[in-house]
This record gives structure tokens, sequence and C-alpha cells, in this order.
């Protein structure tokens, strides 16, 4: 076997990047675990996209400007935490991508223009009356844009049923 498993015969790095989108929830936690036990399975990587969501206070810009500072500190600290996770379950860093705009809409742009990224590791919300706002993109208009894989985790799976799938 070569000397790089993840490299095909041009020399390109062939690794799969696994992305999960970051938010709050506890079913994010879910697809993090999930994307990172396969990452360390698969010698893939895993990167994370952390959107901040545009700040909605127009009418003193001084305001607007510290509340838009001040979630990106939050989104900051919370990578930080994250990455953490993710190299204690992956043996690896991920990659961070910090944006700012509609979630759904900056995920695709990245996806646009990050061709390493292979597999979009999402999770259900284990609440029946709970929104997913990506996934009903997905179901919805942005199933045309679609380039690559999207992979689901229920919400509702346990820490032992991750490690099975993963």
């Amino acid at each position: 076997m070569s000397e790089n498993a993840n490299a095909n015969t041009n020399g390109v790095d062939t690794a799969r990047v696994f992305l999960v989108v970051v938010d709050d929830s506890t079913e994010m936690q879910k697809a993090l675990h999930f994307a990172s036990l396969r990452a360390k399975n698969t010698g893939g990587r895993v990167a994370l996209l952390y959107v901040q969501e545009p700040a909605d206070f127009q009418h003193w810009l001084g305001v607007e400007a510290i509340m838009r500072e001040e979630a990106r500190e939050e989104g900051e600290a919370l990578l930080q935490e994250l990455s953490s996770e993710v190299h204690r379950l992956s043996e690896s860093f991920p990659m961070v991508y910090i944006r700012e705009g509609e979630r759904a809409e900056e995920l695709f742009a990245l996806l646009d223009e990050e061709k390493s990224i292979s597999i979009v590791v999402l999770a259900a919300s284990a609440d029946r009356d709970s929104s997913d706002p990506i996934i009903q993109y997905l179901t919805g208009k942005g199933k045309s844009r679609m380039r690559i894989p999207f992979t689901i985790v229920p919400g509702t799976l346990s820490e032992e049923e991750i490690l099975a799938l993963a």
C-alpha cells in the first residue's frame, strides 16, 4: 500500500471531508459524533460550518455592530469547544468555516467553493414539533442544488447506536 492511502495517482488528496453545520442544538451533537467517528474510521476529516444569522437591529449602527461582534465571539467559542471534541473523537483537528447570512444559502455557497467537501452530515430533531430549516430546504427548493450526499442522523439515536453505525 502506498505511503498516503488518501492520495490518488495524481497526488491529489481524496480523503473524505464530512461537513457538520454547527448550532447549539442537542441533535447537532449527534451529527458531530457521527461525522467524527466516520472520519476516524475512513481516514477522513471533519469540517465545521458556523453561520451567523444577520443582525436585525438597524436603528443604530453602533448597536448592530456590537451585536454582530458578540455573536461572532460566541460562534468562535462554540467552534473552539467543538473542535476539541472532534479532535478527541477523530484524532484530527477539523477545518473550520465561519460565515454570515442565511444558513442554507451559506451552506450551498461553501459547497460550491470547497470541492474537497464530500459529505454533509445533519441531524434531524427528535422533537416532532421542531422544524429543521436546512432539511426542509433540502427537501424543497434546495434539492436541485445538491451535488454531494447528505447524511441525516436521527436525533433519537443513542451514543451506542452512533458507534455501531459509524
